[in-house]
């Protein structure tokens, strides 16, 4: 993604339409991947305007680097949802959706008139995805659930304390795993109707469960096998950042071959065949006295010494880098995994790529950050509203 691209660039989801009614970072983020992919994304705004808009600088524009991240490729459109009037409208751009990406509270969406039994009346078709933070029953259902909650809540928090205060994950990462599943269920209920003779349906993705797909299944190995079997092994372990003279640097041999490497590119040979540690569930269960070893020969060395012996014998350790390091990284650029492009109202804006690469139909970027209100017009136009029809909207403060 480079480059802006056509508006017509064939990517996989080209020629389907997904309406956002979302705020933040999870749906915002699930309907951004949509729309990397080529779909057409159109974010329902009230007439506030997301929350995200208003998290502060920098800004330029009229935009901020915050909502800029989570919300390229889509046009805008800001309805006042409490109007009958608004509620058409919504109604109205539901009928030709194919996707309707939502993250309000659950309850929301349906008192204000646009739930899936609402609009799937009207487009049996429809993908209704709702990302909430507990489920839509249950007893934590009306509970405001933001990504600090489901971080606390998960059970990681401890595991990232090892033994210490808990520590918490210092990004939006409950809510960014949400958004990456909603995408993927978006995907999997748009096959499922293409075999199922055109028929939508509601779909809903819990953060909590989301999180815990994610965050979970390495650390429910002592869990796995009921009645539950006690053993001191640690997957956690092998997750370990090494302090060296003029810095740090993270690694761990996994296979007994890397370990062997290991050993011989900081010259302690003696440990290759040293029973607490040649085999992966010796290592596991002699970590304490494995990692001791390594750090005092690493503490000797400065990084880039030790990583170039380390990875010259094919050892997976690599540099703790700033931000700005791996932005400067070779692979990094290589790849183009940030990119910087030209946004006509704001120049030079700077992006993660989407990260799948296809080869006959790759994500573009399309559209930079649309301003509030700034496709309204055209959008309603394109839902069969007149120039005069339009005019008196805006008049009433339906729309902006």
């Amino acid at each position: 993604m480079e480059e802006v691209a056509p508006e017509n660039a064939p990517g996989p989801c080209a020629g389907f339409k997904v309406l956002e009614f979302g705020t933040m970072v999870s749906a915002p983020l699930a309907s951004q991947s949509l729309g990397d992919l080529g779909a057409d994304v159109i974010k329902v705004e009230t007439l506030v305007g997301d929350t995200a808009r208003w998290t502060g600088k920098p800004e330029r524009a009229g935009i901020n680097g915050f909502f800029s991240q989570f919300n390229r490729n889509k046009r805008a459109i800001g309805v006042d949802m409490k109007t009958a009037a608004g509620i058409d409208i919504v109604r109205r751009l539901a009928r030709e959706a194919d996707v309707i990406i939502c993250n309000y509270r659950p309850g929301v969406a349906e008192r204000l008139g646009f739930g899936y039994d609402t609009l799937s009346a009207d487009n049996p078709g429809l993908v209704y995805v709702a990302i909430t933070g507990f489920g839509t029953d249950g007893p934590y259902a009306a509970k405001p659930a933001y990504d600090f909650v489901i971080q606390g809540m998960s059970g990681t928090m401890m595991l990232q304390g090892r033994g210490g205060p808990p520590q918490m994950i210092q990004s939006v990462i409950a809510d960014k795993c949400a958004a990456v599943t909603a995408a993927s269920a978006a995907l999997g209920a748009l096959l499922a109707r293409e075999r199922n003779g055109g028929k939508g349906q509601y779909v809903q993705v819990p953060m909590i469960n989301a999180y815990a797909q994610v965050a979970l299944p390495d650390m429910l190995t002592h869990e796995t096998f009921r009645p539950k079997q006690t053993s001191a092994m640690k997957i956690a372990d092998i997750f370990h950042v090494w302090e060296c003279a003029d810095g740090y640097i993270v690694g761990m041999p996994i296979e007994d071959k890397q370990y062997a490497g290991l050993c011989r590119a900081l010259g302690r040979e003696e440990f290759i065949t040293d029973e607490r540690f040649t085999t992966i569930a010796a290592r596991m269960l002699n970590t304490a006295d494995l990692c001791e070893w390594i750090q005092a020969e690493l503490i000797q060395r400065n990084c880039r010494e030790a990583l170039e012996a380390i990875n010259g014998q094919d050892v997976p350790f690599a540099p703790v880098y700033e931000l700005e390091d791996f932005m400067a990284d070779a692979q990094v650029q290589h790849n183009r995994t940030i990119f910087d492009a030209e946004d006509p109202k704001g120049g030079t804006t700077r992006y993660v790529r989407h990260p799948s690469l296809f080869a006959d139909t790759p994500a573009t970027l399309r559209r930079h950050p649309p301003r509030p209100g700034e496709h309204t017009d055209d959008i309603l136009a394109e839902a069969g509203f007149t120039g005069e029809d339009i005019a008196s909207l805006r008049a009433g403060k339906v729309v902006i």
